[in-house]
């Protein structure tokens, strides 16, 4: 099992309030791009700004250091299958480099955010099982 720096109960808290962000009816996103830096999620996200779920899900992140908002995104990336497992280190180097101040609003703009999240600590030998 890896070392994440960061509690995966906290993954697990914003794998579950991205679910119930993407639940909501009448949700709309574009097409996801490669990199956190493009600025779409901030487009994409302007009509939600307002929404409740959303400003957890930004605050929850938002509570993270920096380090350990790059390892959500990191393990995003592992379980969407951009990284294997054995280059951990290199997703979270990538994560490092295009670190922003708006991880929660590229991150919430996938909409199988969720799933890959879980997916990725999985693969890093965490569950979100209580």
């Amino acid at each position: 099992m890896l070392m994440l720096p960061l509690n995966p109960e906290s993954v697990c808290n914003l794998i579950s309030q991205a679910r119930l962000f993407h639940s909501k009816e009448g949700l709309m996103l574009p097409d996801v791009p490669d990199s956190p830096t493009d600025g779409w999620d901030l487009e994409a996200l302007e009509t939600h700004e307002d929404d409740s779920t959303f400003t957890e899900f930004k605050n929850s992140l938002t509570d993270l250091e920096p380090d350990q908002q790059q390892a959500v995104v990191a393990l995003m990336w592992l379980g969407r299958g951009e990284f294997a497992v054995d280059e951990w280190d290199m997703a979270l180097e990538a994560a490092c480099e295009s670190w922003t101040e708006n991880t929660a609003e590229y991150l919430i703009a996938h909409p199988q955010v969720a799933d890959f999240l879980l997916e990725g600590l999985a693969l890093l030998g965490y569950d979100c099982e209580t």
